[in-house]
C-alpha cells in the first residue's frame, strides 16, 4: 500500500510540472521598435491552438526598483512571474523593461501599436497593468491614449499628467494601501477627487486598504481575479461598462500564492516568437 501511495504521488507530481511546462512561451524583444522599450512578449500554448483567433494583450509595467538594462530584472514579479508560477492567463502578454526614469506613455503605444501589427492581438480587448512606478506609468498611459485601452488597474502609484480626464473614458480601477509610506495614498485620492469633481468617475473603480503598505498590493498580480476582471471588459461588446462584481480582499492577497508553484517553471523562453 505504502509503495502504490509513492509511486501515486510521483504521479500526480509529474502531471503537475506537466502543466507547469505547458503555460506558453515568451521572448526577449531587443531593439524591435523604433522610439521604444525593450520588451518580454508572452504567446500562451491558447495562441498557437487556436490560429484563427484573435488574443487579448496584457501591458505589464514594473516599478523602480526593476528599472535597468538588464530585462530579467522585470521579471522578478508581476504577471510574467504569475505565469511562471501556473498562474493561467490567456493572453498576450507585454512586459517592457525601464532602464530609467518616468514611464513614456509614446514608447509603450508604440510597442502596443508594433504588436498588434504583426500578431493576431484583439485591440478591443487591451488590458495595462503597473504598480508602484508602474501604477503612474498606467494612469500616464491610459490618460494619453484612453482610446486604445479596455481596461486598467493601478496599484499604488499616481499620475504625473495635468489633466487626469481621459482616465475617465477607461474602466479603471485604482488600489492603496493606507499605510504606503513609499508612495502616499494621497497620490491615488487625487486622481480620484479630480475625476469626481469632474463627474467624470462613472467607469472609476478605487480601494483603500487599510493598513495595507507599498509591497503588499503585488500579490494582486498573483490573483485569479485580477485577470477575471480584466475579461470581463470588452470595448466591443460593452465598451461603457466597468465589473464591479468581482472583488479582492485583504484575505485574497493574503491567500496569492495557494496552488501556484513558487520555483515557477511554466514558461518556455524562445528565441523568437511566431506571429
Amino acid at each position: 500500500m505504502k509503495k502504490a501511495l509513492i509511486i501515486l504521488l510521483a504521479v500526480v507530481l509529474a502531471s503537475l510540472q506537466l502543466v507547469q511546462a505547458q503555460q506558453g512561451k515568451m521572448a526577449a524583444m531587443r531593439n524591435k521598435v523604433p522610439d521604444a522599450y525593450d520588451f518580454w512578449l508572452y504567446a500562451p500554448n491558447e495562441y498557437y491552438d487556436y490560429p484563427d483567433d484573435l488574443f487579448p494583450v496584457i501591458i505589464f509595467l514594473h516599478g523602480q526598483s526593476l528599472c535597468g538594462r538588464d530585462m530579467n530584472r522585470s521579471l522578478k514579479y508581476g504577471v510574467m512571474e504569475a505565469i511562471s508560477m501556473g498562474r493561467h492567463v490567456e493572453a498576450m502578454v507585454i512586459t517592457p523593461q525601464n532602464p530609467g526614469g518616468s514611464w513614456n506613455p509614446e514608447k509603450i503605444s508604440n510597442i502596443l501599436d508594433w504588436v498588434i501589427d504583426h500578431y493576431r492581438v484583439d485591440p478591443c480587448k487591451v488590458y495595462v497593468l503597473g504598480m508602484s512606478l508602474g501604477g503612474y506609468g498606467t494612469m500616464d498611459f491610459v490618460g494619453t491614449y484612453p482610446e486604445k485601452v479596455t481596461a486598467a488597474m493601478a496599484l499604488c502609484g499616481g499620475c504625473t499628467l495635468k489633466d487626469v480626464q481621459g482616465l475617465g473614458r477607461v474602466p479603471f480601477w485604482i488600489i492603496h494601501g493606507t499605510a504606503d509610506e513609499a508612495i502616499p495614498i494621497s497620490q491615488s485620492k487625487r486622481v480620484v477627487e479630480e475625476l469626481k469633481e469632474a463627474g467624470n468617475d462613472r467607469l472609476l473603480r478605487y480601494d483603500w486598504l487599510p493598513g495595507v503598505n507599498h509591497g503588499r498590493p503585488a500579490r494582486i498580480f498573483y490573483l485569479a481575479q485580477t485577470y477575471e476582471w480584466f475579461s470581463m471588459h470588452d470595448k466591443e461588446r460593452n465598451p461603457y461598462h466597468v465589473n464591479r462584481r468581482i472583488t479582492i480582499s485583504l484575505d485574497d492577497m493574503n491567500n496569492a500564492y495557494k496552488g501556484l508553484n513558487t520555483r515557477g517553471n511554466a514558461v518556455d523562453r524562445v528565441s523568437n516568437l511566431e506571429p
